[in-house]
């Protein structure tokens, strides 16, 4: 590098950091511009004033080299912003601001050189404004200048079009302009980059002033941090507009191959644009956490709001829906799935209320089973004495975009109840209100859960999913004690097991006959069981239907089981991977519902039966059990209930005093192993879960492992 470049980088360096000063110098300077602040108490809306600035350095862009897309406005915003202007408050307002206006623009319009000018001159237009509020300065210096700029541009853009704008352009040396547009392109540039920054601050510091004091006061740090840098950021952006109206007013006094823009100038005023854009986002960044500040305490004061709610008591239902399921848009706030229409909350009134709460990945099984339980409800009860309303809940983890819209819509077509017409999302404090008391109070996660409301709003049942595939609407209303009845009247046979899941099983207990339920992913042992259990039914002289009952997991793995066995002709199946899910969903919500009842393995003889079939569906093997009508189970894990079959021998000459099952039974009995133990996964739903289980077969305590899973495949 030559010593010319090196010498010519040193000086550029040295201009960028003209704009930089001491501590000393700040500390002085800061000092002067709080000198200039005298506020009187009159205060003014400003907003209708910065909105006609923005639309005048808008309109005033010369379209051919420059254009302002970069200030956020559009066409509809310009449109919006005439009749915001036009009012008379306004226009009675800027009569009386006027002549300040106007002294101002006479203040900055003509060009200064040097940092000491620039500063005297923006110290001197802060006195002209010094009995108004920060705000206020800001949008009246912008206003002058938005004179000054607005006239010069009127004549450029007239000049083509009216004989006056064209003598007027002679005179400012227009025609001189145009012929050099293409040499003048770095100035407009730099202009439209100092208004980018000044339009930013200004519109930045405007909202703080809009910002409420019942949320917000000066305790709060980043908005006390804010207060202190307006003054300096007010007077940066008045550098800005002292920048901006000395390149006017060069380009007015353009002459002949004089150069409108130097090196040094160019870098003095990128480095003013750095600075006051580096003063932006300093103070957006203090708006967004006054912001979030803000919507954190609306947020608690709507969770209390809640919270107080849901302990007081009601005549009717109607408070405690309308804070859960409110109206954003002032229409409707419910959309009925079977006349897709929207309606009013007052059709819950006085009514059973079940609330489904679910994110948009609620499954396919759930839906169909909910929507089966729900129709047969309505045959069998044509004024049926519950309504059932999706809340669909949007986490902030979840990203909201058009396919999430388009699984919204579509889920909510497909169901024959009510729905929230708006999911809830959580970046709304309303909104995330509601999410937040769901999941504390109703102790939501991401798995479904449905919670009942009575007539009067009161909280019946946090979840009643559980109740609802055991019992379907014979758990209404979904209290305690009704669960409990409904567990003194049941016992552990197989139509508690298989309640209507598949009619053909319903049949065969009705007929008297010896059912076998088998179940795992393990095919070749299902071809081993299948193939050996025909042979000894055959030998027995016994009447055997088998049904394939899968496993909860693997979907695809089943899937492919079945397509075996249908084209192998091993065994009957349940209809579906929907019922299959059904079949063991029912499992679990027994244990959950257990559990919720204060039930033990050690005390209750149904809780340990519903541990072992658990305990078959999470192995990888296979297991099967028999019954013969209402009579008792018997089941073994799939070798055990092999081996006892091969050895069908030893034990077949019982068969004919004890009765197949009964003999089968006692073989089991005979060859089962001294000690074997279970394991099973146990999903976390509502907080139910205990802090010990003890396992079925030996009673000891099991050990609790955690286990992550995504999804079911």
């Amino acid at each position: 590098m030559s010593s010319e470049q090196t010498s010519e980088n040193m000086q550029k360096l040295i201009k960028f950091d003209r704009l930089k000063f001491s501590a000393s110098e700040d500390n002085m300077m800061l000092k002067q511009i709080e000198a200039t602040h005298e506020p009187d108490g009159r205060e003014f809306d400003v907003k209708p004033l910065l909105h006609l600035v923005e639309q005048i350095f808008t309109c005033a862009t010369p379209k051919s080299d420059v254009t302002f897309d970069s200030l956020g406005l559009k066409t509809n915003d310009v449109e919006a912003l005439e009749d915001n202007t036009h009012q008379a408050g306004f226009i009675s307002t800027l009569e009386a601001l006027a002549y300040t206006i106007d002294r101002i623009s006479c203040e900055i319009r003509c060009k200064c050189s040097g940092r000491e000018e620039a500063h005297r001159r923006a110290i001197s237009v802060l006195n002209m404004v010094s009995s108004h509020p920060w705000d206020a300065k800001l949008v009246l210096i912008l206003s002058a200048f938005a004179v000054n700029y607005g006239e010069f541009w009127l004549v450029f853009q007239s000049y083509n079009s009216n004989e006056l704008a064209k003598s007027m352009a002679i005179l400012k040396q227009v025609p001189e302009i145009l012929g050099r547009s293409s040499t003048l392109k770095p100035q407009f540039n730099s202009i439209k980059d100092l208004i980018k920054a000044m339009l930013d601050v200004a519109n930045c510091i405007v909202k703080f002033r809009e910002l409420p004091s019942q949320y917000i006061t000066a305790d709060v740090s980043a908005f006390s941090t804010a207060l202190a840098n307006i003054p300096i950021a007010v007077y940066w952006t008045i550098r800005c507009v002292v920048a901006c109206a000395s390149q006017i007013a060069r380009l007015r006094g353009l002459q002949g191959d004089e150069h409108p823009l130097s090196t040094s100038e160019a870098w003095e005023i990128s480095a003013l644009v750095h600075k006051v854009s580096n003063i932006h986002n300093h103070l957006r960044d203090k708006l967004d956490a006054c912001h979030k500040h803000i919507d954190d305490k609306r947020h608690m004061e709507a969770y209390q709001m809640l919270l107080e709610l849901f302990m007081t008591s009601h005549s009717d239902n109607m408070k405690v829906l309308k804070a859960l399921i409110y109206a954003r848009d002032n229409q409707n706030p419910l959309f009925h799935g079977a006349t897709h229409r929207r309606v009013d909350i007052d059709v819950f009134k006085d009514t059973h209320v079940l609330l489904l709460i679910s994110n948009l990945d609620i499954s396919h099984d759930e839906l169909e089973v909910l929507e089966d339980i729900y129709r047969e409800s309505l045959k069998k009860r044509p004024g049926i004495q519950y309504e059932i309303v999706w809340l669909p809940i949007i986490d902030q983890s979840d990203p909201w975009m058009e396919s999430s819209q388009k699984l919204f819509e579509n889920h909510r077509a497909r169901m024959p109840w009510y729905t929230r017409h708006d999911p809830l999302r959580s970046p709304s404090p309303e909104d995330g209100a509601v999410i937040t008391f769901i999941k504390k109070e109703w102790h939501y996660g991401r798995k479904p859960i449905l919670v009942v409301l009575g007539p009067r709003g009161q909280v019946v049942c946090q979840n009643a999913l559980h109740m609802m595939w055991i019992w379907k609407d014979e758990a209404f209303p979904f209290t305690t004690s009704r669960e409990e009845d409904l567990w003194k009247e049941a016992t552990w046979k197989l139509d508690l097991l298989v309640d209507g899941i598949d009619p053909r099983i319903s049949e065969w207990i009705a007929a008297g006959k010896i059912i076998c339920l088998y179940g795992g992913d393990d095919i070749e042992w299902i071809q081993r069981f299948t193939t050996i259990a025909k042979k000894v039914a055959e030998s027995a002289g016994i009447s055997l239907e088998m049904v394939y009952v899968g496993k909860s997991n693997p979907k695809e793995l089943v899937h492919t089981n079945i397509k075996t066995i249908i084209e192998d002709e091993l065994s009957h199946h349940l209809k579906g991977l929907t019922s299959i899910w059904y079949f063991w969903v029912r499992i679990e919500s027994m244990l959950y519902s257990k559990i919720r009842l204060g039930q033990t393995v050690e005390k209750d003889p149904t809780m340990r039966e519903i541990l072992k079939m658990l305990s078959f569906n999470n192995s990888h093997e296979g297991w099967a059990l028999l019954s013969k009508g209402s009579e008792e189970i018997t089941k073994a894990k799939g070798d055990l209930f092999l081996t006892c079959l091969r050895q069908y021998n030893q034990w077949e000459v019982h068969v004919r005093q004890k009765g197949f099952l009964q003999a089968l039974k006692d073989h089991l009995l005979q060859i089962h192993p001294p000690h074997h133990c279970n394991q099973f996964e146990l999903l976390v739903a509502a907080g139910m879960i205990p802090e010990t289980l003890v396992c079925s077969e030996c009673g000891r305590k099991m050990e609790k492992f955690f286990v992550y899973r995504c999804c079911d495949v």
